[in-house]
Formats: C-alpha cells, sequence, structure tokens
C-alpha cells in the first residue's frame, strides 16, 4: 500500500487515475441506451473503424490529440452512415453490413498505421490505440476525455425524454413527430466520442467492454431506466479505478484488467442480483416448488374430507410425495393454520377449507376454460390445468368466471365451487342454496330489471330448478323466474 502511495504521488498516476475516472463513468452511462437498443454490435464496429481516421488526421496534422479526435469522429459518421446505406439500399442483413464495413474499415486503418509507422522518426504504436496506454496519457488527452465526458452526460440529461421513448416506443416516437433515424444517428456520433475518449485508457478493443459490461450488470440490478443510468456509471467507474490499480499492483496493461474487474462484477451481480441473479432465481424456484406441493396437498385433503376419509395413510396413498417430506410438508401447513394434525388425524380448519375451495375452483375454472375458449377436449385438459392452478390469481380467476359465464359444472361434471366471502353471480350458486342480492350490480340496466322482477337490494333468495333460459328462485313465499342471461349477471353475497 505504501508503494501504491508513493506512485499517487507522481503527474502521470494522477493523470491515468482522472483518465479511467472519466472513461468509466461516460462509458457506463452511454452504454445503458447501447445495451438496450442492442447496438453492441455497432459500438464494436465503430471502435474499430475509426483507425483510418486516425491514419488521415495523423498525415494531416501529425501526432494531434485534436486531430485524432475529428478524424476519428468523421470516420465513426462514415461507418455509421455506410452501414445504413448498405442495409436499406443493398438489403444485407445487419449484423452482415456491420461486419462487411467495420472489417474493411479497421483493416484499412491498421493497413495504414503499419504503413506510416515505416517512416522512420514516427512513432505511431498500433498496440497503443488496439489496448490503450492509459499510463501515457498527456494534459492535453485528459482535457478532450472530460469535455467528452461532460458533452455525454449533458446531451443524456437534456434530451433524456428523446433517448427514452426512441428506445422503448419508437413507432409513439414517430408519431410525435420525434426522428428516431436523427436520434440513431446522434447516438453514433456520441458513441464515437465515447471511443476517441476511450483510445488512451482501455483502446478501441476492449472498449466495447466499458460500454456494455457495467450497463448489463446495471439492468440485472434495476428495471428503472434513471437508475440504471446511475448504477451503470459508478459500476464504469468501480471497474475503471479497480482495473488501474490492479495493473499497476500485477504490473500488466491497464486496458485488459478494466474490462476483467468489470466482467467479475457482472458475474458477481449475475450470481447475486436481489430479482434476477442465478441465485435468487433457484431459491425462488424451490419456494414455487414447495408452495405447489403444499397446495397439493391442501386439495388433495379437501378431496378426502368431502368424502370423509381424510387421514395421514390416507393422504399419503393418494399424494406423490415421499413421507418424510410429507410430515414436513404437513407441519407447516399447521403453523399456516391451515390444517390440524394430531397422531395420524388429519383434519382441515376453517381457513384451510377457504383456502383449498379456491384451488379446486381454479383447476376446475381453468380446465372448462381449456375446453371453451381454448377447444381442448377433456383428455388433454387436466395436466395443463394442474400446473396453472397455482399461478392464477383471484382477480385472473374471476375475470374467467365472468367470461365463461360462471360456470356451475367442469367439463368432467364435477361442480366448481363458488367463491368464498365475496360478491359473485346468482347463476353460480347450487340449487338449495340461499344467497343475498348485493347493493352494487353491474350496472344501472340490471338493477332496473331486477326491481321490475320484485327483486330488491338485500333481499334473501333461496336457488331453486333451473333450465337452459330460466333460474327459479323463491323470496317471500313466492316463486320468481329470472332470464339465464340476467342470472349470470346478478352479484350477490354469500
Amino acid at each position: 500500500m505504501t508503494d501504491l502511495f508513493e506512485i499517487f504521488q507522481q503527474a502521470w498516476a494522477v493523470r491515468a487515475l482522472i483518465a479511467s475516472v472519466l472513461v468509466g463513468i461516460m462509458c457506463g452511462i452511454l452504454g445503458c441506451f447501447i445495451v438496450l437498443r442492442n447496438m453492441a454490435l455497432i459500438g464494436d464496429a465503430l471502435s474499430h473503424a475509426i483507425l483510418p481516421g486516425i491514419v488521415v488526421a495523423f498525415i494531416v496534422f501529425g501526432y494531434s490529440t485534436l486531430g485524432f479526435f475529428l478524424g476519428s469522429v468523421v470516420a465513426g459518421l462514415v461507418t455509421a452512415v455506410g452501414i445504413t446505406w448498405i442495409q436499406q439500399k443493398i438489403k444485407t442483413k445487419n449484423d452482415a453490413a456491420i461486419g462487411i464495413v467495420f472489417t474493411a474499415m479497421f483493416s484499412i486503418g491498421v493497413i495504414g498505421i503499419s504503413w506510416i509507422s515505416k517512416e522512420q522518426g514516427v512513432h505511431l504504436d498500433l498496440k497503443d490505440f488496439l489496448f490503450g496506454n492509459v499510463l501515457g496519457v498527456s494534459d492535453e488527452d485528459l482535457y478532450l476525455t472530460l469535455g467528452i465526458t461532460l458533452y455525454v452526460i449533458l446531451s443524456v440529461v437534456v434530451f433524456y425524454r428523446y433517448l427514452f421513448i426512441t428506445t422503448f416506443q419508437p413507432i409513439i416516437a414517430e408519431t410525435m413527430g420525434i426522428s428516431t433515424k436523427l436520434i440513431h444517428y446522434f447516438i453514433m456520433l456520441l458513441l464515437s466520442f465515447a471511443v476517441v475518449a476511450s483510445l488512451r485508457t482501455v483502446g478501441v478493443i476492449l472498449v466495447v467492454a466499458m460500454l456494455v459490461t457495467p450497463a448489463s450488470t446495471a439492468l440485472l440490478l434495476s428495471d428503472r431506466l434513471k437508475k440504471v443510468i446511475l448504477l451503470s456509471g459508478l459500476l464504469g467507474l468501480l471497474s475503471a479505478i479497480l482495473g488501474l490499480l490492479a495493473a499497476i499492483l500485477l504490473d500488466t496493461t491497464p486496458g485488459p484488467a478494466m474490462a476483467i474487474v468489470a466482467t467479475l462484477i457482472y458475474l458477481a451481480a449475475a450470481l447475486l442480483a436481489p430479482k434476477k441473479g442465478l441465485i435468487f432465481r433457484s431459491l425462488q424456484r424451490r419456494r414455487l416448488e414447495r408452495k405447489i406441493r403444499m397446495e397439493d396437498i391442501m386439495k388433495q385433503s379437501y378431496k378426502l374430507h368431502q368424502q370423509e376419509l381424510l387421514t395421514l395413510s390416507k393422504l399419503a396413498e393418494n399424494i406423490e410425495i415421499d413421507t418424510g417430506m410429507l410430515n414436513r410438508l404437513l407441519r407447516k401447513l399447521e403453523k399456516q393454520g391451515l390444517m390440524r394434525l394430531e397422531s395420524q388425524t388429519l383434519s382441515l380448519t376453517v381457513k384451510g377449507i377457504d383456502e383449498a375451495n379456491r384451488l379446486v375452483r381454479a383447476h376446475r375454472l381453468w380446465e372448462t376454460y381449456l375446453v371453451d375458449q381454448i377447444g381442448l377436449n377433456e383428455k388433454q385438459i387436466h395436466a395443463e390445468a394442474e400446473k396453472y392452478e397455482h399461478l392464477l390469481t383471484d382477480e385472473i380467476l374471476d375475470e374467467v368466471d365472468a367470461t365463461l359465464g360462471y360456470p356451475t359444472t367442469d367439463p368432467h361434471g364435477s361442480p366448481i365451487p363458488s367463491k368464498i366471502g365475496s360478491i359473485q353471480s346468482l347463476w353460480q350458486l347450487a340449487k338449495g342454496e340461499r344467497t343475498t342480492v348485493a347493493p352494487q350490480q353491474p350496472n344501472q340496466l340490471i338493477a332496473a330489471d331486477l326491481w321490475k322482477l320484485g327483486i330488491l337490494p338485500g333481499l334473501e333468495v333461496e336457488i331453486g330448478e333451473r333450465d337452459a333460459d330460466h333460474l327459479h328462485v323463491s323470496a317471500n313465499g313466492r316463486d320468481i323466474a329470472i332470464p339465464a342471461l340476467l342470472a349470470r349477471k346478478i352479484n350477490v353475497t354469500r
């Protein structure tokens, strides 16, 4: 640490650190839009294609940082226009057009630098442009990098709304009069600036790593664009600093070290990210599997409960779970207040019956939906319903129920349990059930039809016979025939 502290007392080390910080922040921020717009390959193409611009600039201006900047930007724009022209005019596939143009430009640049380097007194090292030489950053390089970084950040802040909408909703942007093509070329211009600014630090080959990897890491950690941009800038900063320190301590090339650090941070996020990390997803998958097993136990217990056969041994016979796992899951269900477990005796609590009722309802409703709306036959629907009954929310089930017209039986003829403790359709109830007409009806027309039949909010009715056209109910000693279409829309409470 003492040696490292002494190194950073020197001017070249301070310049290298500042340049690395600026490049890390700039590439991280701009990289978000490069990744989200699937432009990583274009970024790679531009980074390689600027070499002819460097050659021409050297011939015209000599060894000039500003000259290299102008030449590189012009070469980048020529490459962007060339790629777009080939894609649109010659109808070549996008990735093929990119490959054709950037390999040609890169080859011209390599040949040009090799040719110029043969001249006596010329010190134009191809390796420095390809892999960077942050330890040789001059004051002029630093000023240029600072100016480009500030320009990129300011551009993202000022044009954030345009960048946002053209990235996620390009069609809507066009209808609003925003030119997506102009924004695309503007991002290409910023990308060219970023590549030029990164020449000294990571070089044209590894600049893509600083553009893509921190942004990809940030996208693993958040789904909100502003937060992603901030995280990406910070991760680019961290990668640049740690990479530079590693390069100094290990006496290696700084550019590749920065790329390796950025990759290691990405791998850590890929494992540990709160929502998208592999470990989190693995734990989430295990929780879902345990939840499905517990719900299968509840559903099977409900069926045995209805047949008055609910015992531990009978449950074990009817469910494909080993005994040890079954006992552990039953204890969890007992802690949740869904079941009671005493020796070999099992029983469902009131809460457990309600939950099992919901699961059976979900299964049978989904089976009915698959037959009526999808067109599957009765032999195809059970496995599909077994899969999705655990994923359907109450809101989705209510919507399915309404779409089907509140069926009372599934395709196998089994009764579909009604939803407990909530408003539902009169048509859902079975013969002999008693219910109360809900104060709130779907619309005023239904309330008017009920009034004509003498049915008022709060009236208690008993379900009678039904046929294809009418549902009969009794209330206050009289029989009322309600049209089937109306009965399906009448809200009642249990």
